[in-house]
């Protein structure tokens, strides 16, 4: 009997993505500067980054990073755990368990390491984990490293949660949700997914990769923002790579919660810790995130305006109140061609498509950032009232509801 070929098989289901025009490919960015992006010779004007604070290239940022590197060097050379835990690691963490107000904080160098890690050391089998359909692909696959079972509820619907809960009463529970999501801009049910899993003595985790920095009275997040504490939510994961504008990942929440990671999470254990530099930028961009509530309240008036242009329009906008702002069109190939005309005009969109989201509906992921301007908005507005007017999506394309 002759073994498939791995190589050959991966080559064939590729080759099947090109042909569905569903094929992924990469882009180099040549320069940046603000929300302007240079590539292939063109001067784009960006809409599809997560600098919601259009932090990433600040002076502070920068600075500090230099200062770290001058007197650190550049890779921390070892995992946490051996010699890689660094001074700037350490005061790191501690402003990040104090703007969430959690006893406790630890660093990973990416936001999938991070939930992968949170997972496999919470869950084992034949515990339960209850996720939103729409949650992001790590939140997943943390499950299946955990070995636990995985049972997923229609996004946002904290009955139908209940119930898969319920299915399971004498299981080990965790409920998982993003806080903000990704692909669709809104934000989940979070009050209510608290008061269930009090009622069901099951464990709350809230991924606020996209709501740290944008959401709460000082960008605390959307847990925060629902008047939501460590108590209602002891395991909060986010990212540094977003509205802060660098790189890696943090979880937050009880000293108990962090040590048991530290003895039990394999992707923090195994590997190497982000660069000490890198943690001082992000350190700078904390403290800018909190002092500068004028970031989030131009974002707030940016997404206000670009809402208000769209709805004029006519555009088919998902009902977000994040500075992700989805514009459902339902067929891959029209969002595509849509993304490569506002290309054309000067703008760059990322066009999102299955597998990313489920069939019939793609959409343009358009992103907005307090490093554009009210000009910025209207001159996209305008843009996109050009290349898709009159466009709407197919009957019975709603919200997405698989993952990405």
């Amino acid at each position: 009997m002759t073994r498939p070929d791995l190589l050959q098989r991966i080559a064939v289901q590729t080759a099947a993505r090109e042909r569905d025009g569903l094929r992924r490919r990469l882009r180099a960015i040549d320069h940046a500067e603000g929300a302007w992006l240079e590539a292939g010779g063109r001067r784009l004007l960006g809409f599809c980054g997560n600098d919601y604070l259009g932090l990433a290239q600040h002076p502070q940022l920068i600075a500090a990073l230099k200062r770290a590197a001058d007197d650190e060097g550049v890779g921390s050379t070892s995992a946490h755990l051996i010699c890689g835990h660094r001074r700037e690691h350490a005061m790191l963490e501690e402003a990040l368990a104090e703007w969430t107000g959690r006893e406790r904080a630890l660093l990973f160098s990416t936001g999938y390491m991070a939930n992968l890690g949170t997972l496999q050391a919470l869950l084992e089998r034949g515990d339960v984990c209850v996720e939103d359909k729409l949650n992001h692909a790590c939140l997943l696959d943390g499950v299946r490293l955990a070995g636990a079972e995985l049972k997923r509820y229609p996004h946002a619907d904290a009955d139908a949660a209940a119930r898969q809960l319920q299915g399971r009463p004498g299981a080990a529970a965790l409920l998982a949700t993003d806080g903000v999501f990704s692909m669709d801009g809104d934000v989940a049910p979070l009050t209510a997914l608290a008061a269930l899993c009090a009622r069901e003595h099951a464990t709350l985790m809230v991924d606020d990769a996209h709501g740290l920095g944008v959401l709460g009275t000082d960008g605390a997040g959307s847990v925060a923002a629902a008047g939501l504490g460590p108590r209602e939510v002891p395991v909060l994961m986010a990212t540094l790579g977003k509205a802060l504008g660098c790189s890696g990942a943090f979880v937050a929440g009880s000293a108990a919660l962090v040590d048991g990671l530290v003895q039990f999470a394999r992707p923090y254990i195994y590997t190497t810790a982000m660069p000490p530099a890198l943690a001082a930028a992000a350190h700078a961009a904390v403290v800018l995130a909190r002092g500068e509530g004028w970031r989030r309240e131009k974002l707030a008036a940016l997404v206000a305006r670009f809402r208000a242009g769209a709805g004029e329009l006519g555009l088919p906008l998902l009902p977000s109140p994040s500075a992700i702002q989805p514009l459902l069109l339902g067929d891959a190939q029209a969002a595509l061609e849509a993304a490569r005309s506002l290309e054309q005009r000067g703008f760059l969109v990322g066009a999102i498509r299955p597998p990313t989201v489920p069939r019939g509906q793609a959409r343009l992921r358009i992103t907005l950032s307090a490093a554009h301007g009210e000009a910025d908005v209207d001159r996209l507005l305008d843009a996109l009232a050009d290349c898709l007017h009159g466009h709407a999506p197919e009957p019975g394309h709603a919200a997405a509801t698989g993952s990405r």
